[in-house]
């Protein structure tokens, strides 16, 4: 019985939900939502940069258990407090566009990780 306890323990402190931290924790992952192009044609003199983003991100565990899902901000801000880690960040999008690719990031004791997440607005 003790064994099977133990195993339950395990198993459950791999899936992710206990990740999860308050925003105001001592390490966790902070950035920013971009999507662009904005314009179809940048030069020098009339840049184009990309835009603050509004998104939904899933953040996952290494081994892929869901830990949470954040919207960025208006002004495409986050931060989600985490234990130290290796996370899988996971872009949502409604259809093929704007998307964005996963990336992995590690978080480390103590700190905030800085993060940009970078969606293609499929603007060319």
């Amino acid at each position: 019985m003790t064994r099977l306890c133990v195993a339950a323990g395990l198993l459950m402190a791999s899936c992710g939900a206990n990740d999860l931290l308050d925003p105001d924790a001592a390490q966790g992952i902070e950035g920013l939502v971009t999507m662009g192009p904005m314009c179809p044609v940048q030069t020098v003199d009339d840049p184009c940069p990309d835009a603050p983003y509004r998104a939904w991100i899933d953040v996952l565990t290494a081994r892929g258990a869901h830990v949470t899902r954040f919207r960025s901000a208006e002004d495409g801000t986050f931060r989600v407090g985490l234990r130290p880690g290796q996370y899988i960040l996971d872009p949502q999008t409604d259809g093929r566009l704007p998307m964005a690719s996963a990336q992995t990031v590690d978080v480390v004791l103590g700190e905030y990780t800085d993060v940009l997440v970078s969606y293609d607005s499929g603007i060319r």
